[in-house]
């Protein structure tokens, strides 16, 4: 399946991949290099948005939710792009900053599953 992305949103995720926090540096340590046996891409455009981590084989977006997704219209914004992931046939999966920052043994298992 091809999936298009706004190619206006390459720049800013070359930024973001730059600038990621550090839940997002976690969490790349993780999963870079198929150290769970599969490919991640980081600040990955699909359509007109930018998921922090995406797997192509699993079909898989990883966000990782900071303070600010506690606000109402990030949470909106949330839903909008968690529903056009799933539009695509893409499964979403969300973990905190908390989560991630915490408990890698957590956020592996989750992903093996």
């Amino acid at each position: 399946m091809l999936i298009y992305y706004n190619s206006k949103l390459t720049d800013l995720a070359k930024k973001l991949r730059r600038n990621q926090t550090y839940a997002e540096k976690i969490f790349w340590q993780i999963v870079r290099n198929d150290n769970l046996g599969y490919d991640f891409h980081r600040q990955k455009p699909i359509g007109n948005y930018i998921y922090d981590f995406y797997c192509h084989k699993l079909k898989l977006v990883i966000e990782i939710d900071g303070i600010t997704h506690l606000d109402n219209n990030v949470k909106n914004n949330d839903l909008n792009k968690d529903k056009y992931a799933e539009s695509l046939g893409l499964r979403i999966v969300r973990f905190t900053d908390d989560e991630v920052i915490g408990n890698s043994n957590m956020i592996e298992k989750r992903l093996k599953e």
